[in-house]
């Protein structure tokens, strides 16, 4: 995988709204998608396609038959996860280009063995409200890249 990008994954994905959202930013910053199966739904469902609207083509995908293979074939130095179950606020984090910014389902985000294992890695975003549970997984995503985007992009380039 080239490394002049950053990189989404999303580990069993359940809402494909969620999913064409985040295929759609990631085309829009020349991210590397990477689905991690099993998939709550199908890469053709009409709502998945729908949140992309015509820009797929844009968009490079990458699947992972699950979340062990794409561990595996990873450098763990560039794997950042990110979680309502931690402390450490995403803006302590220091991403570099080619990083992997790592969410989890929906409903059950990553599972705990994980966030046990890369406690160090691990990230979320704050809220002040502690009546709402999390944010939508689409938005926590647009944060966390435009964030690593910040770091990463001069303010020249920004006027450009």
């Amino acid at each position: 995988m080239s490394s002049n990008h950053f990189n989404i994954v999303l580990v069993e994905p359940e809402i494909p709204p969620n999913t064409g959202t985040i295929a759609r930013l990631c085309g829009a910053t020349n991210s590397c998608l990477h689905l991690v199966h099993p998939l709550g739904f199908s890469t053709d469902d009409k709502h998945l396609k729908r949140a992309g609207l015509d820009y797929w083509q844009y968009v490079s995908i990458r699947y992972w038959d699950d979340f062990d293979s794409f561990l595996q074939a990873q450098d763990e130095t560039r794997l950042f996860f990110f979680s309502t179950k931690v402390t450490k606020v995403y803006t302590e984090a220091e991403f570099k280009v080619g990083d992997y910014l790592i969410f989890g389902r929906e409903t059950k985000g990553l599972p705990p063995e994980i966030l046990n294992l890369y406690h160090d890695r691990c990230f979320t975003l704050p809220m002040t409200n502690p009546h709402i549970r999390s944010l939508n997984l689409a938005m926590s995503a647009g944060i966390v890249l435009y964030e690593a985007l910040r770091q990463n992009t001069t303010q020249t380039a920004y006027r450009e």
